[in-house]
């Protein structure tokens, strides 16, 4: 039993209100654990109740690690978790020192593995300060390699280049190893990519810096090369949960598996029946074949749902069971009855958009939803220009999900290069990038002189600009130049005077290059230039918000930790394409971004075979319709109370009205999938079937 310093609550029932299959979930034996977790059931609840058993029944919290999809979804556990952790318990002697009471390790994927590099970064052949890069470093890279390859931009684009390295590290596939898998009738660009992908790895290792993927690949070959390193990071954990397991990865899998190898504790909870990201490298399979890989597993299945009316739940369940290969499952709705979904027809898109947005004025007029519990989903982004036009033409407040990230402004990327530059100077990357920001005498050909010899000698470019300097090399100007940049770096957190925050050490620094001047100089409007230095002052707020919440540790690692936290998100959004959603305002964006989120109203637009499901999809067979599907349903069981599904009869294609063909989509989630047989086939249907009349269902 555990003590009241660890647990709170713990005269009362912790699964009060729990269903029997959440019951039996909660309270499962130690082992292999499958929790099959329909949409709206109340998974997040069960992964938080079965943590807190596993505490009671005497496991420390801190040797439970829980892992999540993202970033938001662990903030989100890691607020409901503490809650129920007493932060009475029994503080230190020491009155001074700040007092945590301890809890479970709660996390994505990625930042658990930028804590396993960072114990055996130089096992892995990199500094233990290495660097991870955003999108725009990688593009610089991407286009060096290129250019060094001599390959025309015609021929393989920066970020084609660096969409097949993606796809190539989430298969664990290394650079030495990348020409093996190239198939035989792989056309040129391929073997480009492949040359590129080795010399890209090169560039990145040689200046200590790793990229998004590289966080996986790397603790993956740690792993497997040297096992006393797997078993020092599997012994950190007695219990393993990972939620939204039906979207690992290949290498995610392996890591998670080898972490759980020897104790054999791992709860893993999904739905294979949301399954949608096979494009980022999911395998579905995980969660399929899991009973099998494990040996021993319980398999748990929730099929009470808490969120939709049965009305949509029916539709719902008629439209995934039309899939070829699931875990049997059939959710129940545990709300009271409403309206059944409707579909509208439209005369094109023009005239779908009108209509959607007519309804969506109607019922903000009658007051059934307020605006932010509305969302119109679409399959692709450029649907939503013309929903724009009309939300705006009725003034409907709307918001467009999946805007450009803050991060991907200019003055925001140069504070976090001069922010990363003060505690470490060994980053080439950053140097780079503010060298002559602002102006400071360091030209474009000094700064090239210094990065040839630099990759002569091996060294970094700091030491190598110091040692041109006292050579005298360089110009009187870059030395200058030079000369600026070191009183810079020496007001970094850990050369500053004690009591100093590294958020201090940042303002004085900017302070000290004038970079406010430089933003005045650069933009000549002057709410620009306070937008510009409002973004600035945003990123000092933020460290300073992070010093103060986890600045325990010494300046500098502080500051590397806030800089691993910022660049996961960061990247975490860009690769999803969803902002967190802000306001009392409609909200407009695509069914991938939709998951994980909940609306009272939703109308699902373009549900047009080509459209929904997508071109590609009906051209790949049987597996990519499955998967476009599964996004169906995703998009259905987001809707509460009432759903609406739209198409177009005619859609504007290369300036001329094309025909639409009515999904399939509509008539499996209306009962009648027999009415539709084109496309490949279904478990409903029976290949060369003859053609029938096709209409939209009613």
């Amino acid at each position: 039993m555990p003590t009241k310093e660890t647990y709170s609550n713990h005269r009362t029932n912790p699964h009060r209100g729990l269903n029997p299959a959440q019951m039996e979930a909660v309270l499962a034996s130690v082992g292999p654990l499958l929790v099959l977790a329909g949409a709206g059931t109340g998974k997040t609840r069960v992964v938080i109740s079965r943590i807190l058993h596993l505490v009671r029944q005497g496991t420390p919290p801190e040797r439970i690690l829980a892992v999540t999809f993202t970033n938001k979804a662990a903030r989100e556990m890691v607020l409901r978790i503490g809650r129920k952790f007493d932060p009475k318990s029994k503080p230190p002697k020491d009155k001074n020192k700040d007092f945590q009471p301890k809890k479970p390790e709660i996390s994505t994927i990625h930042s658990l593995c930028v804590r396993i590099l960072r114990r055996h970064a130089e096992r892995a052949g990199y500094p233990q300060r290495f660097v991870i890069v955003n999108r725009g470093e990688q593009e610089t890279t991407a286009r060096r390699v290129l250019k060094e390859l001599k390959v025309a931009e015609a021929t393989l684009r920066p970020a084609d280049l660096l969409d097949r390295v993606s796809r190539w590290k989430s298969r664990g596939v290394r650079p030495n190893e990348v020409f093996d898998t190239l198939s035989a009738d792989a056309d040129d660009s391929w073997d480009l990519a492949a040359a590129g992908y080795q010399r890209y790895q090169r560039l990145m290792q040689g200046v200590g810096a790793v990229d998004f993927d590289d966080l996986l690949l790397l603790v993956d070959q740690l792993f497997e090369q040297h096992d006393a390193i797997r078993e020092q990071e599997a012994t950190r954990f007695d219990h393993i949960l990972v939620d939204e397991y039906q979207d690992t990865s290949g290498i995610q899998e392996r890591i998670l598996s080898a972490l759980a190898r020897d104790h054999r504790s791992l709860c893993v909870v999904g739905d294979d029946d949301q399954s949608i990201y096979a494009w980022r490298g999911a395998q579905i399979s995980h969660i399929l074949d899991f009973p099998t890989r494990w040996p021993g597993a319980t398999v748990v299945r929730l099929e009470e749902n808490y969120r939709s009316t049965p009305e949509i739940i029916e539709a719902a369940n008629q439209l995934i069971e039309c899939n070829s290969r699931r875990h049997g499952k059939t959710l129940v709705s545990k709300v009271p009855s409403g309206l059944k979904p409707s579909i509208v027809q439209a005369q094109d898109e023009v005239d779908e958009a009108r209509r959607v947005t007519a309804d969506v004025q109607a019922l903000l007029m009658e007051r059934f939803a307020p605006p932010n519990e509305m969302a119109v989903l679409v399959r692709t982004g450029e649907q939503t220009r013309v929903f724009e036009t009309e939300l705006r033409h009725r003034n409907i407040p709307y918001e467009l999900i999946g805007s450009r990230s803050f991060f991907d402004r200019r003055e925001v990327k140069d504070v976090l290069s001069f922010l990363r530059l003060l505690v470490d100077q060994s980053d080439d990357l950053a140097l780079a990038r503010i060298a002559n920001v602002p102006p400071r005498g360091l030209s474009y050909n000094a700064l090239e002189k210094a990065r040839r010899k630099a990759s002569e000698t091996g060294k970094t470019l700091w030491v190598t600009l110091l040692e041109l300097k006292q050579s005298g090399q360089l110009s009187p100007a870059a030395s200058t130049g030079v000369e600026k940049l070191e009183q810079l770096i020496s007001l970094g957190p850990a050369n500053t005077t004690r009591g100093l925050t590294a958020a201090d050490a940042l303002q004085r620094a900017l302070n000290q290059a004038h970079y406010r001047q430089y933003l005045e100089k650069e933009f000549e409007d002057e709410k620009e230039q306070e937008a510009r230095w409002q973004s600035v002052e945003e990123i000092v707020n933020g460290l300073a918000r992070y010093e103060k919440e986890h600045g325990s540790a010494e300046p500098a690692t502080t500051v590397q930790r806030y800089l691993d936290d910022l660049i996961l998100e960061v990247t975490e959004a860009e690769r999803f394409e969803e902002d967190k959603p802000k306001g009392n305002a409609l909200k407009l964006m695509t069914l991938h971004a939709a998951k994980g989120l909940e609306f009272d109203c939703v109308w699902m637009v373009g549900l047009e075979e080509n459209l929904l499901p997508h071109i590609r999809a009906t051209n790949e067979g049987l597996s990519a319709i499955d998967e476009e599907r599964r996004l169906c349903y995703v998009g259905v069981t987001r809707a509460r109370q009432r759903l609406v599904l739209s198409l177009a009869l005619t859609r504007m294609k290369w300036g001329k009205a094309k025909p639409c063909k009515p999904s399939r989509f509509l008539y499996e989630l209306t009962g009648q999938p027999e009415k539709f047989s084109e496309g490949p086939a279904t478990p409903r249907e029976k290949v060369g079937a003859k053609p029938r009349k096709r209409q939209a269902p009613k």
